[in-house]
């Protein structure tokens, strides 16, 4: 029987191999981005607790712009997830730690969309507007005013951003074992350099 031939691969299906690694270019800059935006974010709201009025609403001001930037990236990220393929986990991922993984990228999700909605619905609620960077104001979601209501709303929207920094800091844990001793990739699956194994 005649030996089986076998095509070497082109360099085409090599980079296609190595991109179906990775997640896609648009994937990364969605990623960092938000990721950056949040961070910012979060850090802007604490420094702004301490502030006297009213610069602590001024502050605020830029908090809830830059929350509402987040919300709309956010849904662009979902579009685009829909439109590019996802890579998959690392073969050798624990079931435990690949069911951890799409559970914080789920939660992930809501939260980026939840706490600005929250955060848009209890402004809306104490009725104010947002403006956005002095380029237009996005107008109060049109329901009746309840400060009582806002003030709660507000209290989980607190609570929510506290539970988001804390499963950034699982996620960024989670990366860096995978990196550099499950030495699957890793975080190099949302960047165009390092190596990411077969």
């Amino acid at each position: 029987m005649a030996a089986r031939m076998v095509a070497p691969a082109t360099g085409r299906t090599r980079v296609n191999e190595i991109s179906a690694k990775r997640y896609s270019t648009g994937a990364m800059i969605f990623h960092w981005v938000i990721a950056v935006l949040v961070i910012m974010n979060w850090q802007i709201a604490e420094r702004a607790q301490s502030l006297d009025m009213p610069m602590k609403a001024e502050v605020f001001g830029y908090h809830k712009a830059w929350g509402i930037l987040i919300l709309a990236l956010t849904l662009g990220r979902l579009l685009w997830r829909v439109a590019h393929r996802v890579p998959p986990l690392p073969a050798n991922l624990a079931r435990w730690e690949a069911m951890l993984a799409r559970t914080v990228h789920v939660l992930f999700y809501v939260l980026l969309i939840g706490l600005p909605l929250g955060g848009w619905l209890a402004n809306s609620l104490a009725g104010r507007s947002i403006d956005f960077f002095g380029l237009f104001t996005i107008p109060a979601i049109p329901v009746a005013e309840n400060g009582e209501l806002a003030g709660r709303i507000y209290g989980m929207h607190a609570l929510g951003g506290s539970i988001f920094i804390y499963l950034i800091g699982l996620h960024i844990l989670g990366a860096l074992k995978h990196t550099f001793f499950d030495r699957n990739g890793g975080i190099f699956r949302m960047l165009p350099f390092g190596r990411v194994p077969d």
